[in-house]
């Protein structure tokens, strides 16, 4: 009997396997903010712990062209849901925005699908306020991507979105102190 249910599935579209209970499928086709924020059926997620370049920031590529790094996370965020279509579960809610995490399976593998984005090095470790990661896993991955010069690490002018943010947050402090 076991061996007829793994056949039966093996032969079921992947939209008749249901992602697990607490989970929910991200397919292809969700509305894609930026390389860590989409929107589903009116609803928005965001990977926790990652961020991804921001939109409208730069880098050179190895052609001497200037290249839009948010475009580029938002590019590969878009072909790992397509490639690997992951199924995502909530881990905390804050405002209109449900932070996820999500695991896509590769082979007989489940991968993270944030920790894979960071170890590509077309996403970041999320920073809170303190300059701290909000997951630590997250940070180490993204310093063997970095070392590895891997992504957007190989491109000498590519900056962490930590610290463009944090430039617009201490703008916008000084801006509103007296």
């Amino acid at each position: 009997m076991r061996r007829a249910l793994v056949i039966l599935s093996a032969l079921l579209p992947a939209a008749v396997l249901a992602a697990p209970d607490g989970y929910f499928d991200l397919l292809p086709g969700v509305t894609l903010e930026t390389g860590d924020t989409w929107i589903a059926e009116g609803k928005r997620f965001r990977l926790y712990g990652v961020q991804s370049c921001l939109r409208g920031t730069s880098y050179t590529d190895s052609h001497g062209q200037k290249r839009d790094c948010g475009e580029a996370s938002l590019a590969v965020l878009a072909a790992y849901i397509k490639d690997t279509r992951p199924v995502c579960a909530p881990v905390a809610k804050k405002d209109d925005t449900a932070y996820v995490a999500c695991y896509a399976t590769v082979g007989n593998q489940r991968l993270d699908l944030a920790n894979v984005l960071i170890t590509s090095g077309y996403a970041f470790a999320a920073l809170n306020g303190e300059g701290l990661p909000y997951h630590v896993p997250y940070a180490v991955a993204e310093q063997r991507a970095r070392d590895e010069r891997a992504g957007l690490w190989q491109f000498e002018d590519v900056q962490h979105p930590a610290i463009l943010l944090s430039r617009e947050v201490n703008a916008r402090n000084k801006k509103a102190s007296p």
